[in-house]
C-alpha cells in the first residue's frame, strides 16, 4: 500500500512532466507581506489575474508590531510591505486579514485555527514553516517567490516529489516534557541536515498521545531537520480540534469530510525511504547550546566535548560556541538570562500559554528578565482572556502583547540587544536572527517560563507541583 504521502501526493497530480518535475494542484496559498510583492508585480507585468483567488489567503505577520497595532508602524520598510499586501490583495480580489482585524495574526496559526488548513490538502507560503499545517494531515511546504507567482497564476506549481521517512516515536513523554522538547530532540539525533530530500510522517504512540497544538509545533520544525515538510496522519485528535472552527465543513459536508479524512493513513505495509523509531521516555526538557537548531542538548546534560564532534567540524562548532558564550562540556543550568520570549508560530497557541502560566502561576518575575509573552494571532488572545490566563500572567508581572511573529526574527520592533542572551520558545538561533548580536537558546514554553521566574536557566521540573 501507498503511505498516506503518496496518496496525498497522487489525488493532487496534474501531470508528470518526462524526466521532470511534477504540476502539483495547490488546495491552499497562504501570502504575507515579505515573500509575495514581486509575486503580484510578476502577475501585473504578464496582465493577468489570480486563477483561483478564493484560494488565497493573505495576511501581514513578519513585520507587524506587537503593540499600538492601530497607529502607522515606524519603521518605513515594514509599513511598505504592509501596505502594499494590503494593496495588492484588493487589486487582485484576494482575502486579505490586515493588523487590527480578529481573524489576523501568524499564518501559521490562523490557517488552522480557523479551519482553513484541513487534512488532504496541498498548502503551499513563501515561508519555510510552512510545514506546520502537516499537523492537519496535509502535505504543506514553503516555496520561493517565483513560485508563489506560479501559484497565483494556475493554483499549480512544479515539483520535484520528494523522498518519503517515517520517524516513529514510542512511548509516553514524561511531566514537563513538551512537543517542542521532542522536536529539538529530534534534532539532537538526527542533525539539522538529516531529513534533507524526504517528507517526514510522524508516528508512533507518543505522536498520537499529542494534542493539536502540540502536533503543530512539531510539524513547524520539520524543516529545521532538511525535511521539505513533515506531517501526522488525521484522526479523532484531528477531528475534535476541527469541528465547528470557522471554516471547517459544517453538517452535511463535515460528515462527508471525516468520512474522506479516515482513508489518510499510510497501510500497514507502506513502505518508506527511510524510517526511524525513538523512545519518548529518553526525552528530557531541551535547550540549544548553538548556533543552529540541532545544536541541542537535555537540560541536565552538558555541552558536547570537542572530542565528540566530527574534526572538520571542529571550526564551526568553536566559532559557534564563542558567539554563543559558552564552552564545551559546560552545563547551561544556572546560566543568566536576560529575556524571554513566548510565541512564534512554533509556541504562540493557547496551550503554549496555558503551560507559561502554570508554571509562572504564585511566583514573579525574576526582575532583570525582560519577557515578550506574544499570542500567535487575535483569537488565541481572545482565549487567554477569556480563560482568565491574562489575570494570572499580570499577577506574577507579565505584561501580554499584540499579534505577530514579534522576537523570532529581526523584522520588526521586538529585537533582543547585542550580546544578550534570550531563552526563546521560537524555530531557529543562527547568528542575528532575534537581532544583530542576539544570542539565542532555543526551548520550550515551560523552559521559558522557568528562566523568567528564576532568571537562570532551570530545569522546569523542579518547579512544577504535582
Amino acid at each position: 500500500m501507498n503511505t498516506l504521502f503518496d496518496k496525498i501526493w497522487d489525488a493532487h497530480v496534474v501531470q508528470n512532466v518526462e524526466d521532470g518535475p511534477t504540476q502539483l494542484y495547490i488546495d491552499r496559498l497562504y501570502a504575507h507581506e515579505v515573500t509575495s510583492p514581486q509575486a503580484f508585480e510578476g502577475l501585473r507585468q504578464r496582465g493577468i489575474q489570480c486563477f483561483r483567488p478564493e484560494r488565497i489567503v493573505c495576511m501581514p505577520d513578519h513585520n507587524t508590531p506587537t503593540h499600538d497595532q492601530d497607529k502607522p508602524i515606524e519603521d518605513a520598510v515594514g509599513r511598505n510591505q504592509v501596505e502594499t499586501l494590503a494593496q495588492n490583495a484588493a487589486e487582485f480580489g484576494l482575502t486579505h486579514y490586515g493588523m487590527m482585524n480578529q481573524r489576523n495574526g501568524i499564518i501559521h496559526v490562523v490557517g488552522p485555527e480557523r479551519g482553513l488548513s484541513l487534512p488532504g490538502m496541498t498548502i503551499v507560503c513563501g515561508d519555510s514553516h510552512t510545514s506546520t499545517h502537516g499537523a492537519m494531515g496535509a502535505v504543506a511546504f514553503g516555496i520561493g517567490t517565483s513560485e508563489v507567482e506560479m501559484v497565483m497564476a494556475s493554483q499549480c506549481i512544479l515539483q520535484q516529489k520528494p523522498q518519503s521517512m517515517r520517524i516513529n516515536v514510542e512511548g509516553t513523554l514524561g511531566v514537563g516534557v513538551t512537543a517542542k522538547d521532542l522536536a529539538l530532540y529530534l534534532m539532537s539525533r538526527i542533525t539539522t541536515s538529516g531529513a534533507t530530500g524526504y517528507f517526514i510522517e510522524y508516528a508512533g504512540s507518543a505522536i498520537r498521545q499529542l494534542s493539536m497544538e502540540g502536533r503543530l509545533t512539531l510539524c513547524n520544525l520539520s524543516i529545521e531537520m532538511g525535511a521539505r515538510g513533515g506531517f501526522i496522519a488525521p484522526d479523532e485528535v484531528t477531528f475534535e480540534y476541527l469541528k465547528g472552527r470557522e471554516f471547517a465543513p459544517k453538517g452535511e459536508e463535515w460528515d462527508k469530510a471525516v468520512a474522506y479524512w479516515r482513508t489518510l493513513f499510510s497501510g500497514e505495509d507502506a513502505v518508506f525511504d527511510k524510517e526511524l523509531t525513538f523512545s519518548a521516555e529518553e526525552v528530557e526538557p531541551m535547550v540549544t547550546y548553538g548556533t543552529n537548531p540541532g545544536m541541542g542538548m537535555g537540560i541536565t546534560q552538558q555541552i558536547p566535548s570537542l572530542e565528540t564532534v566530527d574534526i572538520a567540524g571542529h571550526t564551526s562548532y568553536l566559532k559557534s560556541l564563542e558567539y554563543m558564550g559558552f564552552k564545551p562540556g559546560q552545563q547551561l543550568l544556572g546560566t543568566h538570562v536576560d529575556y524571554v520570549f513566548l510565541g512564534a508560530c512554533t509556541n504562540g497557541r493557547i496551550e503554549d500559554f496555558r503551560a507559561f502560566a502554570q508554571l509562572v502561576k504564585g511566583r514573579r518575575k525574576a526582575d532583570h528578565v525582560t519577557a515578550w509573552l506574544v499570542p500567535g494571532s487575535w483569537l488565541v488572545l481572545s482565549q487567554i482572556k477569556e480563560e482568565g490566563l491574562d489575570k494570572v500572567l499580570e499577577a506574577s508581572g507579565f505584561e501580554l502583547r499584540q499579534p505577530g511573529c514579534s522576537a523570532c526574527l529581526a523584522m520588526n520592533d521586538d529585537k533582543i540587544p547585542a550580546g544578550k542572551l534570550s531563552v526563546s520558545t521560537s524555530n531557529r538561533n543562527f547568528e542575528g536572527r532575534q537581532g544583530p548580536g542576539a544570542r539565542t537558546v532555543l526551548a520550550s514554553p515551560l523552559v521559558a517560563a522557568a528562566a523568567a521566574v528564576t532568571g537562570v536557566i532551570t530545569d522546569p521540573r523542579t518547579l512544577l507541583v504535582g
